[in-house]
């Protein structure tokens, strides 16, 4: 069966032929049902054509009787490779009683005396042929209705899936996350993240979570120094703290921790006193016009945080000669609720990992280097009120309602000495690991992750609330795995340390564990963060997770009333999922509650991190309805992904993601364009003959199931570049933001070929993502010849 046709055997009557004729499937007569194109009603209608004959086979009719050797074959003919096209017995050449009766020679060759009474004869053949006919056709409806009605193993399979996820996320409740976060806000009172980490583990080995670990690791961290950062004014002699109040005693003692930890991690230590910059927000162009006008040897950065990542503008006022940096955050990027113009903020200079460890993991007895400082240049975070003082300007900048964004002017003079003190030491970072076995496919990890403990008092309502999410799913699930249920794959319960340092805990687990990691993970969940504004739902995934996401944000539509426009994008996110998608190549979905004005801001402004006071959870999700939908929305894409027997993975829409990148402006290579157009082929073609199990439970045969997901798991692994700016994700397909679709190494690369006369980094981006490309389309390709290789083999 399946792809070698074979008809059936031609045979002669004794005295007269009788033609048996195969209907092709486009001579099917309309409404023809695809129930009666299966081998098994079509051997039955042999049967029944066969046991039809055979009635006729009285003494004397001679001619109708079939000698030995066809007699063997016909009653071999339920097991012969009968053709893919139906037979219908029915439909000889002139129909089975009106042949033989029009037949010239019927009389003749009837060597019997005739009978009494023909016409008896006849209507006693007539009531069994339409006996036999009408039994035959009850039989054919019987069946289809009978299949119809019956719901096929798919569907049954899945209904009872989606009962189960349910059954286990209704036991998720808004009341049980609040209780679980002012638990934890009142657990914060210690600032060792060994103690959080161990009340962590208990908790979640109370609530039936197998392997629950403590994997600790000596890291290198910048810590202030024990007198905060200060800034002089130089024509005035006044000093400034980094928040804007004057230096001196009271206010040091007023808030000396936010002060203390006011300052840029793996920052340059020292004074330097220049002429402050007004370089707004950093990119090639800025500098460009800069540089003509100006001589930047040495001087001051006064610089907005957003639209670029930090490390990549820092990187590029470094190449450019300025010797410190004076980085703020303008009022008029944040929503009118955020009124943080005399807070101040962190941020972390360190791409990740241990910094002592580029690379390797930080385990005993490995080298460490010494790098007190990342950078080159001095950076000093400050609050937009001392901004405001630095250039003069009035409390009111507002115009006919409008926020008027900060700048120097252009023909005034500012000099200002900056101060800057820091001090590294290795301290243990710690994070809690715990399993839950996968039943069919251990081997296979679904990573879930959130974070807890940041320096001093940072983002400590967000860990509380990233944490809590994760412990009460933890808790539902759990309670359905006391009664038996597992997963077909195993999940693995992370709760990072060392987030706000360069998502250090994250970086050394990976690193840790990457040659396992890189075989088994197949996809990385975020709770990072989850709770940062009420007004829109925002998703992050990578393009093969997108459709799955856009289902799941249907859930949120019955709870609202209402279905608001899906926001999923593939961008860059400031969290622990960095390590997973740019080393390891595996997709990833967040979801989070943002403001609005966030989202239309600019991008990066969640690489700064604010004080205990700036971000308030319990204001902004007063009844924790938000952070039941988070933890619900999460928890059904984790349990599909877990549970599913074929990945829920998309090759079709990274092809698709690939063409939508490289259209713009920017020169885009006939050999770039022609890869990705294979490559939509290669995944067209794989996405509709080989993604069959995933629809046909008959189809799921373990081993080419186990190949599917191998394939589905590695798609993303061909999009990690060697080289990226940085700051820049080493998986192109993420965008730098969600208003923008191009490939961001390209569109940076464009930026630079413009300002300078070579356009060598173009040429070298460019190669890059040809590179990126090919492997995926050969990677597909490769796919596609193995499978079709397996099932030869097999057939």
């Amino acid at each position: 069966m399946g792809e070698n046709e074979a008809s059936l055997p031609n045979t002669a009557l004794q005295g007269k032929k009788m033609a048996y004729q195969k209907v092709s499937a486009d001579q099917r007569a309309p409404g023809h049902s695809q129930y009666l194109d299966n081998d098994d009603l079509q051997a039955t209608a042999l049967d029944l054509e066969w046991d039809m004959e055979k009635e006729l086979e009285e003494p004397g009719f001679d001619q109708f009787q079939l000698n030995s050797a066809e007699h063997q074959n016909l009653e071999n003919s339920e097991t012969a490779d009968l053709n893919l096209d139906p037979i219908q017995p029915a439909t000889s050449p002139k129909g089975r009683f009106q042949r033989l009766q029009e037949e010239s020679d019927y009389v003749t060759h009837y060597t019997r005396s005739a009978p009494k009474s023909n016409s008896c004869n006849f209507c006693r053949l007539l009531k069994i042929f339409c006996t036999a006919i009408i039994l035959f056709i009850s039989g054919i409806l019987i069946g289809y209705y009978s299949r119809k009605n019956c719901p096929s193993s798919a569907t049954s399979s899945e209904t009872l899936d989606l009962q189960l996820y349910q059954e286990i996320l209704k036991t998720i409740q808004a009341e049980d996350i609040k209780k679980s976060f002012r638990n934890l806000v009142q657990l914060y009172k210690s600032e060792d993240d060994t103690e959080i980490s161990k009340k962590i583990k208990t908790q979640w080995a109370t609530l039936g979570l197998e392997d629950v670990q403590l994997v600790n690791y000596s890291v290198l961290l910048n810590l202030p120094g024990l007198s905060p950062s200060s800034v002089t004014l130089i024509s005035s002699g006044q000093c400034f703290h980094p928040n804007g109040q004057p230096c001196g005693e009271e206010a040091r003692k007023r808030s000396s921790q936010d002060l203390l930890y006011s300052y840029a991690a793996y920052s340059a230590n020292g004074i330097l006193e220049a002429e402050v910059i007004d370089v707004s927000y950093g990119n090639a162009d800025d500098l460009k016009r800069i540089k003509k006008v100006k001589n930047v040897t040495n001087r001051i950065a006064l610089l907005k945080l957003g639209k670029l990542p930090l490390l990549y503008k820092l990187s590029l006022l470094e190449k450019t000669g300025f010797g410190g940096v004076l980085l703020y955050i303008d009022p008029c990027d944040l929503p009118k609720t955020a009124n943080i113009s005399y807070n101040t903020f962190m941020v972390s200079l360190n791409p990740g990992g241990d910094p002592s460890t580029p690379g390797y993991p930080s385990i005993d007895g490995s080298f460490r280097q010494n790098r007190s400082n990342l950078i080159s240049l001095l950076v000093q975070p400050i609050s937009a009120s001392l901004v405001a003082k630095l250039i003069s300007l009035p409390k009111d900048r507002t115009t006919n309602g409008a926020c008027s964004p900060l700048e120097l002017p252009n023909n005034e003079e500012r000099i200002v000495n900056m101060k800057i003190q820091t001090v590294t030491k290795f301290e243990t970072v710690t994070n809690v690991v715990g399993y839950l076995k996968g039943l069919t496919f251990p081997d296979r990890y679904v990573i879930v992750g959130s974070h807890h403990h940041t320096a001093h008092s940072y983002n400590r309502q967000e860990w509380a609330s990233s944490t809590a999410i994760i412990t009460t799913f933890i808790r539902a699930l759990m309670l359905r795995v006391k009664r038996g249920w597992r997963p077909d794959r195993t999940i693995v319960f992370c709760s990072w340390g060392g987030t706000a340092f360069g998502n250090i805990g994250s970086y050394e687990w990976g690193e840790d564990f990457k040659k396992v990691l890189q075989r088994n993970v197949v996809a990385y969940i975020s709770l990072h963060s989850p709770v940062r504004g009420n007004s829109s739902l925002h998703s992050v995934a990578s393009p093969s997770l997108q459709q799955l996401v856009a289902e799941k944000n249907k859930f949120n539509c019955p709870r609202r009333g209402q279905c608001p426009e899906t926001n999923i994008s593939s961008e860059q996110m400031q969290d622990d999922a960095d390590y997973f998608i740019n080393h390891l190549g595996v997709p990833t979905v967040r979801f989070t509650y943002e403001d609005i004005k966030t989202l239309e801001g600019p991008s990066f402004l969640s690489e700064a991190l604010f004080p205990k006071h700036a971000t308030k959870i319990e204001e902004m999700d007063p009844f924790f309805n938000l952070h039941e939908t988070i933890t619900k929305l999460s928890g059904e894409v984790i349990l599909q992904i877990a549970n599913e027997p074929v990945l829920p993975f998309n090759a079709l829409d990274i092809a698709l993601e690939v063409q939508n990148s490289l259209k713009g402006d920017q020169t885009n290579t006939p050999q770039l364009l022609a890869l990705a157009s294979r490559l939509r082929e290669s995944a067209e073609f794989f996405q509709s003959d080989e993604m069959r199990p995933a629809n046909d439970p008959k189809e799921r045969a373990p081993i080419r199931v186990r190949m599917l997901n191998d394939i589905l798991q590695d798609m993303e692994k061909s999009f990690l570049v060697q080289h990226a700016p940085p700051g820049f994700y080493r998986n192109i397909l993420y965008h730098l933001d969600g208003k923008t679709s191009q490939f961001s190494i390209l569109l940076e690369a464009w930026e630079r070929c413009k300002s300078l006369a070579s356009n060598e980094t173009l040429q070298e981006a460019l190669s890059e993502v040809l590179n990126s490309i090919n492997a995926a389309q050969v990677y597909f390709k490769a796919g596609l010849d193995v499978f079709e290789s397996v099932l030869v083999g097999k057939n």
